[in-house]
């Protein structure tokens, strides 16, 4: 008897998690979390105005979330969307339990701080940190199409046309703009 090897695109996405085996299950938990996981972190990035560590803590929540939540997983969405709100969600309460904490300070030497980084480093930090002023459903949308979804699965996610989705976009652009503008002439 030849050993059957799966892979993520060999099981139907229409299967609900708590259908499959254990090892298809991880399989497939593995090949979203490669597919989903630059994503993931760039929307996070987004929400915590480009820090670094902050994005890839908030991406460590969304996965285990995702691991503890995929046997609920019914294939009713596409897995990157079910994903994408996870994650926002997860950011969501994130940030209200930093608005309820007080900030601590560390010592100068509890922190090493790296070497600033090279220009588009800097830029991508920019825009990050305008993203971040963002309205929450103009961050989404703005996130997905930077993540290039295509534009009729964006308007189905947010309900509403496409037309009126290509003109949010450009009032979202129209902001990052005014942002960035005010970010270079600090």
């Amino acid at each position: 008897m030849v050993p059957l090897s799966l892979s993520a695109d060999s099981i139907p996405e229409s299967v609900s998690s708590s259908e499959m085996p254990a090892a298809d299950k991880t399989t497939r938990f593995h090949a979203w979390y490669r597919t989903y996981q630059p994503r993931i972190y760039r929307l996070c990035m987004g929400y915590t105005g480009g820090d670094v560590l902050g994005a890839q803590d908030l991406v460590q929540e969304t996965f285990v979330k995702v691991w503890q939540h995929l046997d609920h997983f019914k294939g009713a969405s596409q897995p990157g969307t079910w994903i994408y709100r996870i994650a926002v969600n997860t950011c969501l309460t994130h940030i209200r339990t930093q608005k309820r904490r007080p900030v601590q300070r560390l010592g100068e030497t509890a922190l090493q701080i790296p070497e600033p980084p090279p220009e588009h480093q800097e830029q991508l930090t920019m825009l990050y940190q305008c993203i971040a002023r963002l309205p929450e459903t103009d961050r989404l949308i703005i996130s997905m199409v930077l993540e290039e979804t295509p534009y009729e699965e964006i308007a189905a996610a947010w309900q509403m046309t496409e037309n009126n989705l290509r003109v949010r976009i450009h009032r979202i652009k129209q902001k990052l703009t005014d942002f960035f503008n005010q970010y270079e002439k600090l």
